[in-house]
């Protein structure tokens, strides 16, 4: 029996062992990393003053960090480089791009490119006819009975371009209208007004275009001449060989005239390029196309050139509004189906994709940003953040507009027309230059994830030769992600962070179950001073976005823990009905939310109430009151309102809408309560939750997942640490502990069986040790030339040290030898205080990782019993060094254009910067651990 016994006590230990090696040998729940899940960055070339050598070593230290690919933008140049300046499309250029792309290739990465330099589209091919255009009005009084006798021209002496005169009509003051186009066209016509006062007179002079002459009846007139005019924009920031014109962004004979010389530029590189980049809508003021009254007539109904007056009136009215949000919907749709929608069609049938930004257009940024292949949004400025220890300093920054509901129309194109990538540009102006940390990178990169963003690119990186003296060359728009900013050497852990992330956010779908419907003709329909054109832009949200029933609605709705993205009417009219869910191009979702609104399309109304007819949940925070536009809206209006009667039982507004998704089943994600951020996506099934707190408090507790019965997976972004969680389970949902403190972020991975290891939860034994004693500094590298070395025994300012320390930016290795202060402590927290500005730690000669966020902590072994060794090697900002170079009068802003300016756009001064902190700060602790699995 003994020997029974003692068999099973062997086979269990046997099978106890082979689960626990099991365990440990679990598949990886991390995806393969792939270029596409890396950090890119927008590659400006300076003048186009590339070489080989120089491109090659450029692409290396990008893939060597960390960096997936880049997106090539020429643009201005560098003074005393004219030599090597390369013009836009030459065959030496499209050369580098050739050796660009195979160096890429050969390293695994992949190149985006701008179609044209600088930015918006525009360069030295765009025509006078082709370029941005705008609408200019030229009016004249004609009394009873007198006659106009002069030439039709435009007599606004601040237009520098030609304009073309394209209609002359007149208006009575007894509402009569003629239209004396034809009198210019043919000077041999004789056209009758048929009842309407005032004798058409044949032009008499052939040498004298556009000459009228023309008596008016009994009734005073308003002769409007219509005329195409020229922004006159040229292409800004341009490169060699791309300066011109701006394009006229409504005309798809503009835009395939645009691409001609890209068809021959491309011919062997189909599929070469990853994607074609557009920037943000920065052609200004440009409100017309010279087709556009033909088009408005067939898109809107009616003829524009009848309700001249009162599209131009500079009263605030009913029918004013109605006739300029029609033509602010006709810009719109030609922006959308004449430009946007080609271009991608164009780039497609290249084997390229498109990539597209779409804020600032006049036009659905819905629409706008589905119509490309990988929407993309911007940040722009710093944003505040309530973690204890994250630096913002007032001086240094400019308010930032990344606002969560303005990022969530990039993210919301693509999840419901069914594109898979998201992508940003990132930091742009995110500090002063050369003051930017590592650190004041990764929660403005968080918030962009936590909004559906999985596909970063930095703004930017400068392609900079060996040949540059320090700082090197120069974008004018922080931040330089390069070799020759000091923040480049602690870098790849960032690129590292970002990577991991978007290895997982680029998994499966987007899991948001609710859509929320944007009354765009409510901001259309406003009189916004009588202006024809208006642009969605991110820097202005209090004039469209903020205050609004749907700003509003989104807040309440992501404060409760619901996903939300929103939806246009075009998208609306696409939907369908499956299984009692909304059908879109990207998914399925479980509820539509329509907020309070003035104006809806009556065939949007029709729609809506069709899908519940359907079975669609479709909850309304309130009605629409008429339908937007000119034409016949009388009887829409009527329409509108008898179908509003006749289906009240569908469309009553609820008085809250938490109650009627309750009643509905449709769920928050209640772990908002804890004050964590998240963003949810489904795996066949599986969900992953993307965890950030950025409270000044420590959540330690079960969270409630929306899903029930399962085992959850923990996933340290920072790390790659993954770990089985402790979690409790119901039919209802998935309760999971967790402790995360304020900075830090997770990924949940929900799974039936668990898969891993438990994952470890650690618990301070007593209280943190202060590492003190005599620190040894050495200055590794950097410059402007190495300080000597000193040995601290209290932490403080390198900059104290010396003046050549003062204006030192680099590297520095602290070494302090320390005693074990207990050999039972299997784990410890090292955290090392306040860090200026990044730091990789070894303890022992083993290296450890690198502490360059906030917390600056990390979790170290055993220590050796007895005398331990701790190297941190710091990485401070090239603020000081910048700072020494100016007060010294060693100029480096050499560029053309607009050259160097601070983040106020004003010029860059760093003689008034105070030395920044530098170096290990402290105080440097161990805290003992012990987990609480």
């Amino acid at each position: 029996m003994r020997l029974i016994k003692t068999y099973f006590f062997i086979f269990f230990c046997f099978v106890l062992s082979c689960h626990s090696f099991a365990q440990n040998k679990a598949e990886s729940p991390w995806p393969n990393s792939s270029n596409i899940n890396q950090p890119w960055a927008r590659w400006w070339w300076m003048g186009s003053a590339v070489d080989q050598p120089n491109l090659k070593k450029s692409l290396l230290d990008f893939h060597n960090a960390g960096i997936g690919g880049v997106e090539i933008t020429p643009i201005y140049g560098v003074k005393g480089e004219e030599n090597n300046f390369i013009d836009y499309l030459s065959p030496k250029w499209l050369e580098m791009l050739d050796y660009t792309i195979h160096i890429s290739d050969s390293l695994h990465m992949q190149v985006d490119m701008v179609l044209g330099t600088g930015w918006p589209y525009g360069g030295s091919h765009v025509t006078l006819q082709n370029a941005a255009t705008k609408l200019i009005i030229e009016k004249y009084q004609l009394k009873k009975n007198e006659t106009i006798d002069k030439n039709i021209v435009l007599e606004n002496t601040k237009e520098k371009v030609p304009a073309e005169l394209l209609y002359v009509v007149a208006y009575g003051n007894d509402g009569s209208y003629v239209n004396l186009t034809n009198l210019l066209k043919d000077k041999n016509s004789k056209v009758s007004d048929k009842g309407i006062e005032g004798n058409p007179v044949s032009l008499q002079n052939p040498l004298k275009p556009n000459k009228l002459k023309w008596k008016a009846g009994k009734t005073d007139y308003t002769i409007y001449a219509v005329f195409s005019g020229k922004t006159g924009q040229q292409v800004k920031r341009a490169a060699p060989g791309g300066s011109g014109y701006t394009l006229d962004h409504y005309s798809e004979e503009a835009l395939n005239a645009y691409v001609v010389p890209f068809n021959n530029a491309f011919k062997g590189h189909e599929g070469k390029i990853r994607a074609i980049f557009n920037d943000s809508y920065e052609v200004y003021g440009t409100d017309f196309t010279p087709k556009f009254f033909e088009e408005f007539k067939t898109l809107r109904g009616y003829d524009l050139k009848q309700q001249m007056p009162l599209l131009l009136n500079e009263t605030d009215n009913e029918i004013g509004n109605r006739i300029r949000s029609d033509y602010k919907q006709t810009i719109a749709d030609l922006l959308l189906n004449k430009f946007d929608k080609p271009w991608t069609a164009w780039a497609n049938s290249k084997n390229f994709k498109t990539k597209l930004q779409a804020h600032g257009s006049p036009g659905n940024l819905i629409d706008l940003y589905a119509s490309a292949d990988i929407p993309e949004c911007e940040t722009f400025g710093s944003m505040p953040f309530d973690i204890p220890g994250f630096r913002r300093e007032k001086d240094d920054i400019r308010e930032g507009d990344a606002d969560p509901v303005m990022l969530k129309f990039s993210s919301s194109a693509a999840h419901i027309s069914g594109k898979n990538l998201v992508s940003s540009e990132t930091f742009t102006w995110l500090r002063e230059h050369f003051k930017t940390a590592l650190s004041q990178c990764k929660p403005e990169a968080e918030d962009l994830m936590l909004n559906g963003v999985n596909h970063i690119f930095l703004h930017g990186s400068t392609y900079s030769p060996t040949r540059a003296v320090w700082p090197g060359w120069q974008f004018y728009a922080s931040v330089n992600f390069n070799a020759n900013n000091s923040i480049w050497e602690d870098a790849p852990a960032l690129f590292s962070y970002i990577s991991n992330c978007q290895s997982l956010l680029q998994q499966g779908k987007p899991d948001n179950e609710i859509l929320l419907y944007w009354p765009i003709f409510d901001v259309w329909d406003k009189y916004q001073k009588g202006n024809l054109f208006f642009q969605f832009k991110i820097h202005s949200l209090s004039e469209w976005l903020h205050g609004t029933s749907f700003y509003n609605t989104t807040k309440s709705l992501l404060k409760k823990g619901y996903g939300v993205d929103f939806i246009s009417d075009n998208f609306i009219a696409e939907a369908k009905v499956m299984d009692g869910k909304i059908s879109l191009p990207g998914g399925t979702f479980k509820s539509l939310i329509i907020p309070s609104c003035k104006k809806m399309p009556l065939a949007t109304l029709q729609k809506l109430i069709a899908l519940k007819k359907q079975g669609a949940i479709i909850i309304f925070e309130g009605l629409p009151e008429s339908v937007p536009g000119f034409n016949d809206y009388k009887k829409q209006e009527q329409e509108l309102q008898n179908l509003l009667k006749t289906n009240n039982e569908f469309v009553k507004p609820v008085s809250d809408i938490f109650i009627a998704l309750e009643n509905e089943k449709i769920k928050p994600e209640t772990l908002v309560n804890s004050g964590l951020k998240f963003i949810r996506r489904d795996v066949n099934g599986e969900k992953i939750y993307y965890l950030v707190n950025h409270t000044p408090e420590t959540v330690d507790e079960f969270i409630p997942l929306q899903i029930g019965n399962k085992e959850v997976i923990i996933l340290d972004p920072l790390t790659k640490e993954a770990g089985n969680a402790i979690v409790k389970k119901s039919s209802s949902n998935t309760l999971v502990k967790i402790k995360i403190e304020p900075g830090q972020s997770y990924f949940l991975k929900t799974e039936n069986t668990a898969s891993q290891k438990k994952w470890n939860y650690y618990e301070p034994v007593t209280e943190a040790i202060s590492l003190k004693g005599n620190w040894k500094i050495n200055f590794d590298k950097g410059g402007p030339k190495l300080p000597s070395a000193a040995t601290l025994s209290t932490l403080e300012s390198w900059t104290k040290l010396s003046p050549e320390a003062e204006a030192f930016s680099g590297s520095a290795t602290y070494t302090l030898e320390f005693e074990n202060p207990n050999n039972k402590i299997e784990n410890w927290s090292l955290n090392l205080g306040d860090v200026r500005e990044s730091a990789k730690v070894w303890l022992n000669d083993e290296f450890i990782g690198t502490a360059w966020s906030v917390p600056y902590k990390l979790n170290i072994k055993n220590l050796k019993s007895g005398k331990n060794i701790l190297k941190i090697q710091v990485t401070n900002l090239s603020a000081n060094r910048i700072r020494d170079k100016e007060l010294k009068g060693e100029e480096w802003k050499i560029f053309y254009e607009i050259n160097m300016v601070d983040k106020d756009y004003k010029k860059f001064d760093a003689t008034k910067w105070n030395p920044m902190p530098s170096g290990l700060l402290g105080p440097i602790t161990i805290t003992p651990l012990k987990t609480t699995n």
